[in-house]
């Protein structure tokens, strides 16, 4: 089959993301200036460098109550900081639960009952049971081809690492098994790893 997104692929439902799979899951926490709390997924979502550190995650749709945008934006505007969360298996419900269309006014972590702490380096709440939290500067936001496609680039400035997740001087992803984002209303999950060593290694 060969299709051209222009013209529609004639499937039932569109297979781009079954294609691009599987995805990692930026869980974004932001705060708008009026303090308000935001926590909501992303699967457009990457590292994108490692020196310094930089993360990037793309939102793909609009809220009547946010313009152009959603409530991630919108609040990454106001502030210029966010976080990502890593999203373990055991949180897949709750993290879930923080993807509905909820109002501005809704607080993600107290919806989801999800328990949160202050940021180290930025004026933000993270998720205190993930595996990992990434806190992040904005550096830019990009405007995609799209009427509400924004990609957002954050500079990692504080890395929090769960105690349980370090075996050996390593960040273990067994430890949690990260979740990911496939195609339609799937995920998997990570429960084994392998190595390889690049040519010259």
């Amino acid at each position: 089959m060969f299709y051209r997104p222009e013209d529609g692929h004639g499937l039932p439902h569109n297979p781009f993301n079954a294609i691009v799979t599987p995805r990692p899951i930026g869980w974004i926490s932001t705060r708008g200036q009026d303090g308000s709390e935001n926590l909501a997924p992303y699967s457009f979502f990457n590292a994108v460098a490692y020196t310094p550190p930089q993360v990037m995650f793309a939102s793909t749709s609009t809220k009547p109550d946010r313009g152009d945008t959603k409530d991630s934006v919108a609040n990454i505007r106001e502030t210029g900081v966010f976080c990502v969360n890593i999203v373990e298996y055991a949180m897949r419900d709750a993290m879930n639960q923080t993807s509905g269309p909820w109002d501005r006014d809704t607080d993600e972590f107290a919806l989801a009952g999800i328990a949160r702490a202050e940021c180290d380096t930025i004026a933000c709440s993270r998720v205190a049971g993930a595996p990992a939290n990434l806190e992040c500067r904005l550096t830019e936001i990009v405007k995609l081809k799209g009427d509400s496609n924004f990609a957002v680039f954050g500079e990692v400035t504080g890395v929090h690492m769960r105690d349980d997740c370090l075996v050996d001087g390593i960040f273990d992803v067994l430890r949690f098994n990260p979740l990911s984002r496939m195609g339609y209303r799937d995920y998997t999950v990570v429960r084994e790893k392998f190595e390889l060593k690049r040519p010259g290694e």
